[in-house]
C-alpha cells in the first residue's frame, strides 16, 4: 500500500512540473484560420440560428387558419376577441366556484329580480314533463306561431319559445333552471 502512495505522489509531482514548464515557455503559436474556414464557421452558425428560430416558431408556422383568422373583424384590430375568448382558461376552475357558469349567473340574476320566466307555462307543459312531451309541445306551438305560417309579427313570441325549448330540452340546463325557478 505504501508503494502505491509513493507511485501516485511521484506521478503528481512529475505532472505538475510538466505543467509549470509548459506555462513558462513562451511559444509563438498563433491560430491561423483561412478564409474558407471562416466562411464554414459563419455558415454553420447561421444554419444553427435559423434552425433554432424555426424550432421555436414551429407552432406559429404550422398553425391552421380558422374562420376567425380569415375574416376582417373589428375585434381583431382591438384584440378583444383573444382577450375574452382565449382557450387557456377554459379548464381553470376556482375553488368553491363550481356553479358559476354563464347560464347559472343568468338564471340567478333573473330569479333575484323576479324576471325569470316560467318556461313550463310558455310551452304549456307540466314540470315533470318528459323530453318527448316537451319536444312535441314545442313543435305544435312553432307550427301555430311561426311568422312564415301566421304572416303576423310573432318574432318575439318565437324567440321566447326557442329559449324555453333550448333550456328545457337540455337536461343540464333544465336542472339549473329548476334550481332557480320560484314556484308559487
Amino acid at each position: 500500500m505504501k508503494g502505491w502512495s509513493i507511485f501516485v505522489l511521484f506521478l503528481i509531482v512529475v505532472s505538475v512540473t510538466q505543467i509549470v514548464y509548459a506555462q513558462a515557455n513562451e511559444l509563438d503559436m498563433e491560430l491561423e484560420v483561412s478564409d474558407e474556414e471562416k466562411y464554414l464557421l459563419f455558415g454553420g452558425f447561421v444554419i444553427a440560428i435559423i434552425g433554432i428560430f424555426l424550432f421555436l416558431a414551429r407552432d406559429i408556422i404550422l398553425r391552421k387558419k380558422t374562420a376567425y383568422d380569415k375574416e376582417e373583424l373589428e375585434s381583431k384590430k382591438e384584440k378583444t376577441y383573444e382577450k375574452y375568448h382565449s382557450g387557456w382558461g377554459d379548464d381553470y376552475e376556482e375553488i368553491g366556484k363550481r356553479r358559476n357558469t354563464k347560464e347559472d349567473k343568468e338564471f340567478r340574476e333573473a330569479s333575484l329580480n323576479d324576471e325569470l320566466p316560467d318556461y313550463y307555462k310558455t310551452l304549456g307543459v307540466e314540470r315533470d314533463a318528459t323530453q318527448e312531451e316537451i319536444k312535441k309541445k314545442f313543435r305544435e306551438l312553432v307550427k301555430k306561431t311561426h311568422p312564415d305560417k301566421t304572416k303576423e309579427d310573432s318574432e318575439e313570441e318565437m324567440a321566447e319559445l326557442n329559449k324555453a325549448y333550448e333550456v328545457l330540452s337540455d337536461e343540464e340546463s333544465r336542472e339549473k333552471y329548476d334550481r332557480y325557478l320560484k314556484t308559487d
